[in-house]
């Protein structure tokens, strides 16, 4: 195709190029075009792009091929890894994790994820049995695994810091000083970073860790407005669950995101769309990490047909054929928009993006359009959309443990080694001696 770069054009090792021509990738997109010369003649580099965008790829590639075309003979120290990703959340280390597998399937290398919440035995036994070739890691897990010795960092030739920003919005800056200055010094190893926004920030701290970096810039609007199919819906706050129900159950979506601003929001909504029959369950920063993996398990297999998240879903999730994103509230920050229709239309599928602008969120549309580039559309959902809803059926909550171990009442089981309740004696039938 005109324009676009081809995954042979770059000479790629034939063990790569067979995963490549596996996972039906022909041509490059955008970021993949942009970063790989560079990364592949082993410069350093600082790149704008958001989630969705292949970036995972471009620096998975740039790795492996580098890591191939240099063998290291002879015994590997354990727990030494040749090169490192660093991320700012779980769901996006064991995606990255996910992509190098696929992406070197044909080779010997060997990538391992290290991040916190879960799997801590089975972590550090991946670690300690084996070499391991590039280990993609959350700040604070890698940091523990390297105070216990069981990750050693001297030996790094490719460092990648992922979604940086993030990193920095997340208060991780002083991990990653740590963990950069436990590899070796910047001229004896190649450093990229990725980036939603190159802010001045980020670009001073990459002025420090990279040598000559060659800055990339992926623009994130036109990048959205390519592959997802956006619409706006003017609606009340008392209107947007009218509308949530009858576009899915109208048009039978099978695989939504819907995002919302707060946690309490994600549960009252999923309690709300399983009352109408909605299969629904949430995502956010307060479900526990073993609840969260089985939650995205069950919506990748289809056991689960809508996923009401918070931004803790906007970046690093990557599910195929999420065929809408709903934004039952809009997001505060327009970057995050971004973000969250980046679920869709991703790998250059086509994806369709709902918004619903009510009374109190419509005027962050105009900040929204200044990070796309463009305008949005709004409309006035017509009178299928507005439809009446059925009538809601009754679902137990279930209380949660403190409630059942302080409820009172008569259900309340008496303890069989509770002491009987003292018994009162009897007052006594002598007279008391008068009083002198």
């Amino acid at each position: 195709m005109e324009g676009k770069s081809r995954f042979h054009d770059f000479k790629l090792p034939l063990s790569i190029m067979h995963a490549i021509a596996d996972l039906k990738f022909e041509y490059a997109m955008p970021v993949q075009a942009e970063v790989l010369p560079h990364a592949l003649e082993g410069k350093d580099a600082t790149a704008e792009a958001q989630t969705g965008t292949g970036k995972s790829a471009a620096f998975l590639v740039g790795i492996f091929t580098r890591l191939l075309r240099n063998p290291i003979r002879g015994k590997r120290e354990r727990g030494t890894p040749r090169a490192l990703i660093l991320a700012p959340t779980r769901e996006l280390v064991i995606q990255i994790e996910k992509d190098g597998r696929g992406l070197a399937r044909y080779t010997p290398l060997r990538i391992v994820s290290v991040f916190g919440g879960m799997d801590y035995k089975k972590q550090q036994e991946a670690l300690a049995h084996r070499h391991v070739d590039v280990i993609a890691a959350t700040p604070g897990r890698l940091i523990d695994f390297m105070g216990q010795k069981i990750i050693n960092l001297k030996k790094v030739e490719i460092l990648v810091l992922d979604e940086a920003d993030r990193m920095l919005d997340m208060g991780f800056l002083p991990d990653i000083r740590r963990i950069i200055y436990a590899t070796p010094h910047k001229d004896r190893r190649q450093t990229m970073f990725f980036s939603a926004t190159l802010s001045p920030e980020i670009l001073r701290l990459a002025s420090q860790w990279t040598k000559d970096p060659v800055k990339i810039e992926i623009d994130p609007g036109h990048t959205a407005s390519e592959s997802v199919n956006q619409k706006v819906f003017i609606v009340t706050e008392d209107e947007k669950f009218i509308l949530l129900y009858n576009l899915i159950h109208g048009e039978k979506l099978d695989r939504v995101i819907v995002f919302v601003n707060r946690r309490d929001t994600t549960r009252r909504l999923a309690h709300k769309c399983k009352e109408y029959g909605l299969n629904a369950d949430i995502l956010s920063g307060e479900v526990s990490q073993a609840r969260r993996v089985k939650t995205l398990e069950n919506f990748k297999n289809g056991k689960i047909k809508i996923l009401v998240a918070t931004d803790v879903a906007a970046r690093g999730l990557h599910i195929e054929g999420i065929s809408h994103v709903i934004n039952y509230d809009l997001p505060q920050e327009p970057e995050h928009y971004v973000h969250r229709i980046g679920r869709t239309g991703r790998a250059g599928a086509e994806g369709i993006s709902v918004s619903f602008a009510d009374e109190n969120s419509s005027f962050y549309i105009p900040a929204i359009e200044e990070v796309l580039g463009d305008s949005l559309a709004c409309e006035y959902p017509d009178e299928a959309m507005m439809a009446t809803l059925p009538k809601p059926r009754k679902i137990r909550v279930e209380p949660s443990k403190s409630k059942r171990r302080n409820s009172g009442g008569s259900s309340r089981r008496p303890s069989r080694n509770r002491r009987p309740p003292r018994r009162r004696s009897a007052p006594s039938s002598k007279k008391k001696p008068p009083v002198s």
